[in-house]
């Protein structure tokens, strides 16, 4: 028997982020992938709040341990920042369902729990926000593998696989920079 090749390319990381997808056509799965960098709306504000308060965390550990008063002058600068952001979240009504999900990301492709069977071969325009990085990839793929969700939930009964289609270098690039900056955090937590 043939040893099964691993198709992967690139190195893959389990995250949260914001996921959005829709099918379409093969003709619009032409499009180029693309960036938005400038993410900081009222729907984004409390995921990009939750992963910078992420990642103020370790470093306020190693602040605490040398320098107490400058850490305790932080939090309070947290604390005041979290307020104005909770101000702003009641503001706007932000009361829309999350969609906030777990996925496998790459920079060539990603796996996500979905509420509906997708078909190998679909194409789909996706689009990441990627909270840690502060950005918002929109691109298109195509399904390459559909199958029940190994961990029975019951909001998501599928794990879809995509490939990415038209994938920028600019954008491929900083996938694997996100992807390498959560392994880094992960390895951390671990060690903690």
């Amino acid at each position: 028997m043939p040893e099964a090749v691993d198709r992967r390319r690139f190195f893959r990381v389990n995250d949260e982020v914001d996921l959005y997808y829709r099918k379409i056509a093969r003709q619009e799965a032409s499009e180029a992938s693309r960036i938005d960098e400038n993410v900081l709306t009222s729907d984004a504000l409390p995921q990009i709040m939750d992963a910078l308060e992420h990642e103020m965390h370790a470093v306020l550990t190693r602040i605490e341990a040398t320098q107490s008063d400058v850490a305790e002058y932080l939090k309070l600068l947290n604390y005041k920042a979290d307020m104005l952001a909770e101000c702003l979240s009641q503001q706007n009504a932000l009361v829309r369902e999350k969609n906030s999900c777990h996925v496998n990301l790459s920079a060539s492709g990603l796996a996500f729990g979905s509420e509906q069977a997708l078909h190998e071969g679909d194409f789909l325009e996706v689009k990441i926000l990627l909270p840690a990085s502060r950005a918002l990839v929109t691109t298109c793929c195509r399904v390459i593998q559909c199958r029940q969700n190994p961990s029975n939930d019951q909001r998501y009964p599928y794990v879809v696989s995509v490939d990415y289609l038209n994938m920028k270098e600019e954008d491929r690039e900083l996938l694997i920079k996100h992807v390498i900056k959560r392994q880094i955090t992960q390895i951390r937590e671990q060690k903690v």
